[in-house]
């Protein structure tokens, strides 16, 4: 309480003084409706920016005193952990038309780590796939029973696909949780892109052991595997500002802290019990499933009497950034209309925890801030309109003897601009401040290496600001509007292509150059303070590109640019992931679904996993497809046809049966001969197959 009092404090005397500022800076002191409405934005804007300072500054302090004396960690030293007992634990890992490779490897890595400590035997791992197109989940089984094979992990490591994947990610994990959460004491839920060493999931799972209150342990995953300027940068900003920011939360928080979704242990009993999510009962966006679940989840379990923590100090917790700007816009255009929907429950959802309320609020005000700031933008255009174009007002609309001479500051201005300059880039000053105490500075390539990374990272985020505000603020209308949201897997490795990029960004491109023009007709010094706004905006389809090339990253980091530690020592399990084996490939190119009639093994596997008929009129239907597929192949049929196929274990059996003993001309009989790797010269024929 008394932290979270200081902090507040903090933030409403700097804003306070800000807002005050601000209205001495404006001509008319805040004496017309306009300027009152820029004083109000920019007071919300100011707060904001100084929470994150505050936490910033609190994180720094609470690690040069050696940590925090509350955290669980502090509570229970290593040799207490060691001597703790474990139970039987689920490793979770949801995936949804994600890159099969990527996903399965980032698991083998893990799961080999955790066999390294010896302990195994309390962990049982699942792939939970809501994928829809039968090419992506055939692959998808396909790579999990060769990892069994390669591990020897049958019995150990499961997969499972719904069929009705209802209410998104949170849906998944609630369908997993009703069937096998009983059988569990926890479950560490993972990303697809999620990578854990196998000592921080046993500690995860012996702190929980030792604190029977705590519902929700959440990690502090780091960024990891940049390639991209873009993820380079995005990597960068987690390992050198991320220890501070994330021990300043955890201070303030301690056991109400927020919970991010994955690279977390949940207790399994009462998040069954409390974390259920009902459909939003209100009107347009406040209706339907809820789409960000994380927040909402930590919330029940604090109502329910349970603690939630962040524990910034389990290192071995890593995740991905997205490849390029339009891959993490795309994502925050679900996670915008999600976390807008926790307006409803903070207004309708009773005995909420104030500082879950607050990380609530947080996570409006994360996509709510670029309409604010838009709106700031448009406001401060018009005063400057109303200034330059029309008559000055001398009377005020309240009642006065004597007339208000407008008066603009612009030397106050300038250092109302710095001050705020100052909150959003002095924390990163301090973090590497904290590297140096730490002496960690070798990690990042030196003083003078890590001092212009870090010019690099603040040029990079002045150009990105402008371009997420104007694509926040349009996902926030969109949300507000309730268009539909599409829920699709993420690229995490494609490069932006330069036509994509134009496409993308040219509406904010347009309406940049239209505010600076417009500037500049108006008044040449008003133009100068649109630059740093417009100017990224105007150039936003190349930053877009060049931000997203592979070569570019690569380039700075052989100078030792951008630089983190990962790179230079990389721990056990990130040995692991860069060392993996590519799955087996076919030499030819076979499609997953012709693999799964063709060869007996995996025809086998994808058998065993199917249902094993369906019933009536469905019936006929597959009876019907089966035979034209044996006919002409898979090639014309459309994704639900090969679903139904493949989701039928009569289906693939015959499939398959018949397969082997087709025409060598007809198209099963050219797939068995790729399989037995044969080269038939026949031209194909328009007989039926037998």
């Amino acid at each position: 309480m008394v932290r979270r009092t200081l902090l507040t404090s903090l933030v409403l005397v700097q804003t306070l003084a800000g807002s005050f500022f601000l209205a001495w800076v404006l001509p008319y002191h805040g004496g017309n409706l306009v300027e009152k409405g820029l004083i109000l934005l920019f007071a919300l804007l100011f707060a904001w920016i100084s929470v994150g300072f505050w936490v910033g500054l609190f994180g720094f302090v609470v690690r040069r005193l050696g940590g925090d004396r509350h955290s669980l960690l502090h509570r229970h030293g290593p040799e207490t952990l060691a001597r703790q007992p474990l139970a039987r634990t689920a490793v979770v890992m949801p995936i949804y038309h994600e890159p099969v490779e990527r996903s399965l490897n980032g698991l083998r890595a893990t799961y080999r780590s955790l066999q390294d400590t010896g302990q195994l035997e309390h962990f049982d791992f699942f792939i939970l796939s809501d994928s829809r197109d039968p090419k992506v989940w055939l692959a998808e089984r396909e790579a999990w029973y060769h990892l069994c094979e390669e591990l020897g992990a049958s019995g150990r490591l499961f997969y499972r696909r719904r069929r009705l994947n209802q209410h998104y990610k949170s849906g998944n994990i609630a369908d997993f949780l009703r069937r096998w959460g009983r059988d569990y004491r926890y479950t560490i839920v993972l990303d697809a892109d999620s990578l854990m060493a196998g000592d921080t999931l046993v500690s995860m799972v012996r702190l929980m052991e030792r604190e029977p209150r705590v519902g929700i342990l959440q990690t502090s995953p780091t960024i990891i595997n940049g390639r991209t300027l873009f993820a380079r940068v995005q990597q960068f900003a987690s390992q050198v500002y991320g220890p501070i920011f994330t021990s300043g939360l955890a201070a303030l928080q301690l056991g109400e802290a927020a919970y991010w979704g994955h690279n977390a242990i949940i207790r399994n009993t009462p998040f069954m019990h409390h974390c259920g999510l009902r459909k939003l009962s209100g009107f347009g966006l406040f209706s339907g499933p809820i789409s960000s679940h994380d927040f909402v989840e930590a919330a029940f379990m604090g109502r329910a009497g349970y603690e939630v923590w962040l524990e910034p100090a389990l290192s071995g917790s890593h995740e991905e950034s997205p490849p390029a700007l339009m891959e993490e816009l795309n994502r925050d255009k679900r996670w915008a209309k999600g976390n807008l929907q926790h307006l409803w429950l903070l207004l309708f959802t009773p005995r909420l925890r104030m500082a879950h309320r607050m990380a609530l609020v947080n996570g409006v005000m994360s996509y709510l801030a670029a309409p604010l700031w838009f709106c700031f933008l448009a406001l401060t255009t018009l005063a400057a309109a109303r200034l330059f174009l029309l008559p000055i007002e001398y009377f005020s609309a309240e009642p006065s003897l004597f007339p208000q001479w407008p008066k603009w500051n612009p030397q106050w201005a300038l250092g109302l601009a710095a001050t705020t300059l100052f909150l959003l880039f002095f924390p990163k000053l301090v973090a590497a401040v904290d590297l140096a105490f730490s002496r960690r500075l070798a990690q990042h390539g030196g003083g003078l290496r890590l001092t212009a990374s870090i010019l690099i990272e603040m040029l990079a985020s002045a150009l990105l600001a402008p371009i997420r505000m104007l694509a926040h603020t349009r996902y926030v209308l969109e949300a507000l509007f309730n268009t539909t949201l599409r829920w699709a897997g993420q690229n995490r490795s494609h490069e932006t292509r330069w036509r994509d990029a134009f496409i993308n960004q040219s509406p904010g491109t347009l309406l940049a150059l239209a505010w600076a023009g417009f500037a500049w007709w108006m008044d040449p010094v008003f133009f100068y303070w649109t630059l740093p706004v417009a100017l990224p905006l105007i150039l936003a389809a190349p930053t877009s590109v060049l931000l997203g090339r592979i070569w570019l990253g690569q380039w700075l980091r052989d100078r030792g640019l951008l630089l983190v530690g990962q790179e230079l020592h990389p721990e056990p399990v990130l040995r692991e992931l860069h060392a993996a084996p590519d799955f087996p490939q076919p030499a030819d190119e076979t499609t997953a679904f012709s693999r799964a009639v063709i060869d007996p093994a995996l025809n086998r596997m994808h058998c065993s996993c199917a249902r094993q008929s369906h019933r009536g009129a469905k019936a006929r239907q597959v009876q019907r497809l089966t035979q034209l597929c044996l006919e002409q192949g898979p090639d014309s049929f459309s994704r639900r046809q090969l679903s139904l196929l493949a989701d039928d274990a009569t289906a693939l059996h015959r499939l398959h049966e018949q397969a082997w003993c087709a025409r060598p001309d007809r198209y099963w009989g050219r797939e068995v001969a790729k399989f037995q790797g044969i080269d038939y010269l026949i031209e194909p024929t328009r007989e039926p197959a037998p």
